[in-house]
């Protein structure tokens, strides 16, 4: 995926992929020096322009809000409603996510989604 100019990341992104290594490393299942390559690895690629970074902006937070209100019957965290703004502001096509909510507030919003 690196060099794809239509592959979107955010620092909100990096932010959660970092406390996810975090909580695997209170789990002990991840070295300590492993979490930080890790980190170290995907800033490097995020900051040499192997991704097309994405902002938060006044405009996202806004329309994430609207998400938040707009879909009652999908319950998004704050966090996930950024990214799916962040995803619309974009003009993405598509958006990757683990999370059942996510997913779900994308198909709501006519985007796909992966993994399906």
């Amino acid at each position: 995926m690196e060099g794809r100019d239509d592959v979107l990341v955010s620092n909100l992104a990096v932010t959660e992929i970092i406390s996810a290594l975090a909580r695997r490393l209170r789990q002990g299942s991840i070295a300590r020096e492993t979490a930080r390559r890790i980190q170290h690895a995907i800033l490097a690629r995020l900051d040499g322009g192997a991704y097309h970074r994405v902002e938060l902006t006044r405009d996202v937070h806004r329309r994430a809000e609207q998400f938040l209100l707009r879909l009652p019957e999908t319950p998004l965290r704050a966090a996930d409603a950024l990214h799916l703004a962040l995803a619309i502001s974009a003009r993405a096509a598509s958006l990757a996510s683990f999370g059942a909510r996510l997913t779900a507030a994308a198909r709501a919003v006519g985007l796909a989604f992966y993994p399906v």
